[in-house]
């Protein structure tokens, strides 16, 4: 009886979830319409969002993203570039990898695509009451949690810097982004700079330092600095290659910005350059948004920020 019982109720919610997942198969579809209505598909339309995001993308690094096959995602591009959408050319720090840049047409596209996006979500929006917004909002905050996949025990550990940290910071600095971008010594230096700056000025109230370290080896690291009363800067946020795609900067950003919130800042602020789409992304995930942009020859310095 009992057994009777649970597998009625398995069936029930089976059921209601298969339901729910028809009505909402509907909404999608009149959500989508407004790209429907355009040349491009679903998946084209994600990929000009990825690609949206940076100003240089690997294509490696785009399937893994948006979980494509090689040979699709090929297809993809080809039509893009046939469009006068984007730019392929080989890796300058790996010629076995090709890089894909949006033209400014590509962005032009995608600034239409994502604002009839927006404006349809906003008309569904408008339809209901704040009550039912805010409803609607958590529900589906809580889909995304009790359907996400299961947290693994995380192979690293964030901590502290301890003696020699601070010269790690500065070597690693000056060889990754020399071997991935060609940075040279004036880089190097600028990172020096910042060290020694945190070092002479260090208050320990209001900034702090993370190291990440994979198998008891030194695998990333990020800085909270005082920039005054009112804005703390986030600084040096570095992963290994060797540590990509666990999460670890993602986790050192958010150690950052928590521990700014709690040390009573209220707005943070990082320097970035637009070829860093990784660091971009975990920085847009994260909350931040550009708030300005100097170009310097080849190089395209933003300035990105958030309040706390």
């Amino acid at each position: 009886m009992i057994l009777s019982c649970m597998v009625s109720d398995i069936d029930r919610r089976v059921a209601e979830i298969r339901a729910f997942n028809r009505f909402y198969t509907g909404v999608i579809g009149v959500l989508h319409q407004g790209i429907l209505d355009t040349p491009y598909s679903l998946t084209e339309v994600r990929v000009l969002f990825e690609l949206n995001g940076g100003d240089r993308t690997e294509t490696g690094e785009l399937r893994r993203l948006l979980g494509l096959d090689a040979g699709y995602l090929s297809r993809i591009l080809g039509r893009f570039e046939s469009d006068g959408l984007v730019t392929r050319e080989r890796s300058a720090a790996d010629a076995r990898r090709q890089v894909v840049s949006l033209t400014a047409a590509g962005r032009a596209t995608f600034a239409t695509l994502d604002e009839r996006s927006a404006a349809e979500v906003r008309g569904l929006l408008e339809g209901i009451t704040e009550e039912d917004a805010r409803r609607l909002v958590a529900s589906m905050a809580a889909i995304r949690e009790v359907l996400a996949p299961a947290r693994r025990a995380e192979p690293y550990v964030i901590r502290p810097p301890r003696p020699g940290d601070l010269g790690w910071v500065v070597h690693r600095h000056g060889v990754l982004y020399s071997q991935e971008y060609g940075w040279g010594a004036d880089f190097e230096a600028l990172v020096a700079r910042i060290v020694a700056d945190y070092v002479d000025h260090h208050d320990p109230r209001r900034e702090a330092g993370w190291i990440a370290e994979v198998d008891g080896e030194r695998a990333g690291c990020v800085f909270c600095v005082r920039k005054d009363d009112r804005t703390a800067l986030l600084r040096m946020l570095l992963v290994e290659p060797s540590a990509r795609g666990l999460g670890i900067g993602g986790r050192l950003v958010g150690e950052c910005v928590a521990f700014a919130r709690a040390t009573g800042y209220r707005r943070m602020e990082l320097s970035t350059r637009s070829v860093l789409t990784t660091a971009r992304r975990i920085y847009r995930a994260t909350g931040f948004e550009p708030v300005e942009e100097r170009v310097s020859g080849d190089v395209v310095e933003e300035i990105w920020a958030m309040d706390l």
